[in-house]
């Protein structure tokens, strides 16, 4: 089995910065895509970021050229580096893992989930 915990939420006005970390432990080893997905209040969860085994990464389009995600492999952390966030950018984010390719923002092939870290933006 294994566990995944965000920390690194809080609270910013807009244009500034937040980093977010994912640590997995229990059985990481067939681990091939991560993923951070975020979910504003009344809306569906979606899909921000993907980081696969081969290092490729995808981004959502309402976040290129702002957000980073990159992981450290020795310590099995996930990051995702938030920079010129917007008040839109406020939900709850989720780091996500799965056995199989990263799936193009299907939720049900994601195998473990974070209980999410709060990221709230103000004006």
């Amino acid at each position: 089995q294994t566990q995944l915990v965000e920390s690194g939420g809080g609270s910013v006005q807009a244009g500034g910065s937040l980093k977010l970390s994912c640590t997995a432990s229990g059985y990481t080893y067939s681990i091939y895509c991560r993923a951070w997905f975020r979910q504003a209040p009344g809306k569906e969860r979606e899909e921000v970021a993907t980081l696969d085994g081969d290092g490729a990464t995808t981004y959502g389009d309402s976040v290129k050229g702002r957000f980073t995600i990159s992981k450290d492999n020795a310590r099995n952390i996930l990051y995702l580096q938030m920079n010129s966030l917007k008040p839109e950018d406020t939900g709850t984010y989720y780091c996500a893992a799965s056995h199989k390719y990263c799936s193009g923002g299907d939720l049900d092939e994601y195998n473990y989930w974070g209980k999410g870290t709060l990221v709230t933006i103000s004006l």
